[in-house]
């Protein structure tokens, strides 16, 4: 990938401006849009530290490491490498907390989500920071129910195609429409340099499933795997920068045998690649009987859980039965384990589940997993949206974050059917990004309305590009909008759906008082 301005935020009427630390001298990155009518907000953004007008990438080069500075000073001062639990538990605001409190404030001169707040969060594990000491290029970000209802993309090759620039190029896109973490999920060739290359240019936390490097060293055979191998794995991807692994360390022998009288059996890789081995070796899990020597190395580099739900339902038929469930109680057990070592969680959910179950997703994970966040794969909430799976996924997405899940994985439209490209990724990132934001709404987080009351103050006002660059895709926005009328230059005071003499705001504006 060519070096190239990725990110042009002039285009928007916006630029990046930088909000100063009081505990720390920190400079917390933002984007600042002006309105026409002379107003401006602030909002959150993704894509890092970098210039006013834009973000430019050169893969070979790599992006400005903004934590390094910190994690290394920190580290002299308290004799060696620490977590950012261990840190909340010792009542120490660390750089990264406060940054993110200013992120999460959104310019709001009055929010309950001060420093102390956002640390007593971490301490409690009701929130997590995803913040390597070897990824310093990583922008401080919070999972959490009582903050900004985060969204995750997943990238990676497959066997079948892909490049390094292609999916270093996917990466960046995801964080131009929003993406708050970026997964890779390579499976193909080249993992070790794809997922550096990424790891180096991306200002956001990369997670990865360390299974499937572990299989592709032993070629693919599963009776190969061993224990050995799988932690060299996790130690390789540890050094690279990797913030959170998916591990699935519930899938137990006790549950296999409910999950392949499923409809749809395991529909985890990393589940399915687990159970297969138990069945072979006639053996328990490999990373439940070593989950406390995962503890012990992920501390080393505050690399965080994401319990994996391995026994997550594929299909509605299947949603909310005894397989994962039993694989959720087992989750909160470890989290407690991971817990005991300062090792920061959030647990996965599901999955296919039906509208009218997931509420109870939602409460029987907060009980069982003692409020660790929650970071859910939808959910599907019908089986049949293939082509379409991003809309079926974002339905049951909002309705399980306004219950109070923290993360929501993105669904693309070519979900079951093939590897997504650039614009499926975009695709996917705006419609979770809109479910994301419904839900942050809905529970009434501090400045969450505050863009939409602008985008309708734009709309009465026909002020055509205030609307374009408060959406979530001005440029979208923008093409619909002139695709009928030609003059582009020109703020009209109607849209081509309703002309010139059926618009009803027009019309209103025009009634005698």
């Amino acid at each position: 990938m060519k070096k190239e301005i990725l990110f042009d935020f002039a285009a928007e009427s916006s630029k990046k401006v930088y909000k100063d630390g009081v505990i720390h001298p920190i400079k917390v990155a933002m984007k600042e849009v002006s309105l026409n009518n002379g107003e401006s907000i602030l909002l959150y953004d993704t894509t890092g530290i970098h210039g006013e007008q834009g973000y430019v990438c050169n893969p070979k080069e790599g992006i400005v490491k903004v934590r390094e500075q910190w994690v290394e000073k920190r580290a002299a001062r308290d004799g060696g490498y620490k977590t950012q639990l261990w840190y909340a538990r010792q009542g120490v605001i660390t750089e990264e907390m406060e940054y993110v409190s200013i992120r999460e404030s959104q310019g709001a001169k009055e929010s309950y989500i001060t420093p102390e707040f956002v640390r007593d969060a971490v301490a409690q594990g009701r929130a997590i920071i995803p913040a390597n000491r070897c990824h310093p290029e990583s922008e401080p970000m919070i999972i959490g129910r009582d903050f900004l209802v985060k969204i995750n993309a997943n990238i990676g090759n497959s066997a079948l195609g892909s490049s390094i620039d292609d999916e270093v190029e996917k990466s960046l896109w995801s964080i131009r429409w929003g993406a708050d973490t970026v997964m890779d999920l390579s499976t193909g060739l080249n993992i070790h340099a794809t997922r550096e290359a990424i790891l180096r240019n991306t200002p956001v936390p990369i997670g990865t499933v360390p299974m499937y490097q572990a299989l592709e060293k032993v070629n693919g055979k599963v009776e190969d795997l061993t224990w050995e191998v799988y932690r060299e794995t996790l130690v390789e991807q540890c050094e690279q920068g990797v913030d959170y692994f998916t591990i699935h360390a519930g899938v137990l022998k006790e549950f296999v045998a409910n999950a392949k009288a499923r409809v749809t059996g395991i529909v985890s890789r990393g589940g399915s690649i687990l159970a297969k081995w138990m069945s072979i070796n006639d053996k328990e899990n490999f990373l439940y009987t070593h989950f406390e020597d995962i503890c012990l190395l992920l501390k080393q580099y505050d690399v965080a859980f994401s319990l994996g739900d391995g026994l997550r339902p594929g299909s509605i038929a299947d949603a909310n039965d005894e397989a994962q469930f039993g694989e959720l109680k087992i989750l909160g057990e470890l989290t407690k384990i991971a817990w005991k070592h300062d090792v920061q969680v959030i647990i996965e959910g599901p999955g296919h589940v039906p509208m009218h179950k997931i509420k109870e997703n939602m409460e029987l994970q907060e009980k069982i997993c003692h409020n660790a966040p929650f970071y859910t794969l939808g959910p599907l909430v019908s089986d049949i949206g293939a082509g379409y799976d991003h809309i079926t996924s974002a339905i049951g997405a909002a309705m399980i974050a306004w219950q109070g899940t923290a993360m929501l994985c993105y669904v693309t439209r070519k979900e079951h059917l093939s590897l997504p490209n650039k614009d499926d990724v975009r695709e996917g990132v705006v419609t979770f990004k809109l479910a994301a934001h419904a839900a942050d709404i809905a529970k009434g987080h501090p400045g969450a309305a505050e863009r939409d009351l602008q985008m309708s103050k734009a709309r009465y006002s026909f002020r055509w590009t205030d609307q374009f660059n408060l959406s979530l895709d001005p440029s979208r926005a923008r093409e619909y909008h002139y695709e009928m009328i030609k003059d582009t230059g020109k703020e009209n005071d109607f849209c081509s759906m309703c002309g010139p003499n059926f618009c009803a705001m027009r019309i209103t504006q025009s009634i005698d008082k």
